[in-house]
């Protein structure tokens, strides 16, 4: 067996750094939508999808699919959802075992409310601080890191 390939000083830096602001992107984001649209991020994730699809309509897996969530937690956020009259649950006209989500009108009102300064927040945090250059460099980046979390977990 190999010895294990521990991250040198300069990456364990860099790993410490990209876990923290993970953490506290993810927090002022969630503290932002709270405070201007009332809006959880876990209801943010679900009605940005639904307000971009055509009719406001999505099969459950793919919106499952499109935030990255198992299919309970999407289920109970969904009835969350339903019990503020943000969405609706249908059956799937073509898979009796499927369901449909539907915005609502109060949805689509919600998400068109809260997304320009949930836009103007990303700006300020993630955009703002660096050049066009390092803006293109860092999604360069992250498409390579993406590439190999999904070579990864195929």
């Amino acid at each position: 067996m190999s010895e294990p390939r521990w991250l040198t000083p300069d990456q364990s830096e860099v790993w410490a750094k990209y876990r923290r602001l993970r953490r506290e992107l993810q927090r002022a984001q969630d503290q932002q939508l709270q405070r201007d649209s009332g809006l959880s991020a876990a209801d943010y994730a679900l009605l940005a999808p639904l307000s971009e699809s055509a009719d406001g309509v999505l099969r459950a897996r793919e919106l499952g699919a499109e935030v990255g969530w198992e299919r309970s937690r999407l289920s109970h956020q969904i009835s969350r959802m339903e019990k503020r009259g943000l969405v609706t649950r249908e059956a799937c006209a073509d898979d009796a075992r499927g369901s449909m989500v539907r915005l609502t009108e109060k949805g689509r009102e919600a998400i068109e409310a809260a997304a320009p300064a949930h836009a103007d927040n990303v700006r300020r945090l993630v955009f703002d601080p660096l050049t066009p250059d390092e803006i293109r460099l860092f999604g360069d980046v992250l498409d390579r890191i993406l590439g190999a979390v999904r070579r990864e977990i195929r």
